[in-house]
């Protein structure tokens, strides 16, 4: 079978999201710019238009050194390089951290949930492509990695300072879109006695409702506060939360297992701030879930990757 999919320049946009396309294209692929079989997963690591071959296999149980792969540019003769992930979640000793984790704590935006908060609240106010423009910018994308997460989470609030009364409109004109699959995954893991937490960059004020919908209490929330003055006028948000500036998440993860004693942690999401949790003292796997979006780099440096939830919900 071949897929073809559309991903940017290389080194301009270093995720691809399929946007509206994306739940359409599921049902044909588990994502259009990423192939994954039961052993491994793959992105392109240079973007480009590119057709994907999988040989046929009888057993696809088998493992990775069974298949064969081959991805070219369309009209190119070389063979594009491949990114891939450490280890399947089939692994023995990754399955076995996974049923075993006594926490998993999950970013939110292209995760959790199929938006990101910023994006939303900026196309709101009427400034969406103003923050497209800025992250599409030399800087690339701030998720991918390419510039501290908290130079990149001013400069785009700054473009719109959002108010009070828009953060409030927004929410009930447009609820969360749960990503899916993700509150079944969520109540597998409490059923198991598994504590569920929220570690993300996004705004608590966009996130309690989504965690309020998978019965996550709002103290096992970590995640940035937008502040406003009397009149409910945007006055910036609050820097002294961890998870405003790159290297939060791993220091949030690292203040909960030694709060709670901790052995097994994991670690769910799909940018650069959320790989970074994965560090001694941090979380114990990193589970990259390419869902919505797709980050080379961040797929490179995960131990699993995952374009569905279905998969984790199934090896529990």
């Amino acid at each position: 079978m071949a897929f073809i999919g559309a991903l940017g320049a290389t080194g301009a946009i270093p995720c691809v999201r399929s946007r509206g396309t994306q739940s359409r294209l599921r049902s044909l692929h588990p994502n259009p710019c990423c192939y994954q079989s039961s052993s491994a997963s793959f992105a392109l690591k240079n973007g480009a238009l590119f057709t994907l071959f999988s040989a046929p296999v009888a057993d696809q149980r088998k493992a990775l050194g069974q298949e064969r792969f081959r991805v070219r540019a369309a009209g190119a003769e070389p063979e594009l390089e491949l990114v891939k992930a450490k280890s399947s979640i089939m692994d023995p000793g990754v399955l076995e951290l996974w049923r075993s984790a006594e926490a998993v704590c999950f970013d939110v935006d292209s995760t959790v949930c199929e938006d990101e908060g910023i994006d939303e609240l900026a196309a709101f106010c009427g400034a969406g492509e103003a923050v497209a423009a800025w992250t599409a910018s030399a800087f690339g994308n701030p998720m991918g990695g390419s510039v501290p997460f908290e130079v990149a989470l001013a400069a785009r609030l700054d473009l719109f300072k959002p108010s009070a009364s828009d953060v409030a409109k927004l929410l009930a004109s447009k609820p969360p879109r749960l990503s899916p699959g993700i509150k079944d995954l969520v109540n597998k893991l409490h059923s198991k006695g598994t504590h569920v937490y929220l570690v993300s960059g996004g705004f608590r004020q966009m996130i309690e409702p989504a965690a309020e919908l998978l019965n996550i209490s709002k103290d096992r929330i970590y995640a940035n506060n937008l502040l406003f003055g009397e009149n409910g006028e945007f006055t910036g948000f609050d820097a002294t939360e961890p998870t405003s500036r790159s290297g939060g998440k791993a220091k949030v993860i690292e203040k909960i297992k030694a709060e709670f004693g901790y052995t097994k942690l994991v670690m769910i999401g799909d940018g650069a701030t959320d790989l970074e949790a994965r560090r001694p003292g941090g979380a114990d796997m990193f589970i990259c879930y390419g869902g919505v979006a797709v980050r080379p780099n961040v797929v490179e440096g995960s131990d699993v990757f995952v374009t569905t939830f279905t998969d984790l919900i199934n090896t529990l």
